[in-house]
């Protein structure tokens, strides 16, 4: 476990792309799972271990992934991210500019769950929910873009939705428009970092997780 904060209440992790955080279909095993036996094994705990996901990180994206590690966290958790006091920010890597460098962007977004795959409209249809955020174009090479984005809700897909919505599809995702995949699978969008006040202790909390190993990664947060 890659660990970036803990306390008696909370663990904040930096993900792998490719690792999962919650058990599905494929029957991998998820962070969730691995958690609980790494606080089992650190603290020496009998029996079952306590450990609650207050919000969620898709397979191939990378970054901080928070967990609960006592019930009356995870009850304030959940309660601040349907709120919207966790402030959330995501470095996402695009070949296509944005034609406006900084913006706030409002589709409303339908769920594909046979596709696994979400869809962006201008306006509210049947079965969209509203998804808004806003990114700011932060650095540029030759060839890409890193776009800094914060998630103001929380809806399937949403950011890499919305930025192929607006012609910058995120680097190697096939789903939404990327022309080619990256070689581990992964996509280039990483949860950065994460600031709110702590469930229990009311202290302000801010975390920064590392980019992955990758070269170009590198040489943005560089």
């Amino acid at each position: 476990m890659n660990v970036l904060y803990e306390d008696n209440h909370i663990i904040i992790i930096n993900k792998k792309a490719g690792e999962i955080v919650q058990g599905d279909k494929t029957g991998d095993t998820s962070l969730c799972d691995k958690m609980k036996l790494f606080l089992k094994e650190k603290y020496c705990k009998p029996g079952n271990v306590f450990v609650g996901l207050p919000h969620r990180l898709d397979r191939p994206v990378s970054g901080i992934v928070i967990f609960a590690k006592t019930s009356k966290a995870l009850e304030r958790l959940n309660e601040m991210f349907r709120n919207g006091s966790v402030d959330k920010r995501y470095w996402a890597i695009t070949k296509e500019a944005p034609t406006e460098p900084e913006k706030e962007l409002t589709h409303w977004i339908v769920r594909n769950e046979k596709m696994n795959k979400s869809f962006a409209y201008n306006k509210e249809v049947k079965n969209s929910k509203k998804a808004t955020l806003r990114y700011k174009t932060i650095a540029a090479s030759r060839m890409y873009n890193l776009i800094e984005v914060e998630l103001l809700t929380g809806r399937h897909h949403q950011i890499r939705c919305q930025l192929a919505t607006i012609g910058c599809p995120i680097k190697g995702d096939l789903k939404y428009g990327a022309k080619r995949s990256n070689p581990d699978g992964s996509i280039s969008l990483h949860a950065r970092s994460v600031e709110f006040i702590h469930p229990v202790s009311k202290e302000n909390i801010k975390v920064i997780a590392p980019v992955p190993e990758d070269p170009l990664w590198q040489s943005f947060e560089n």
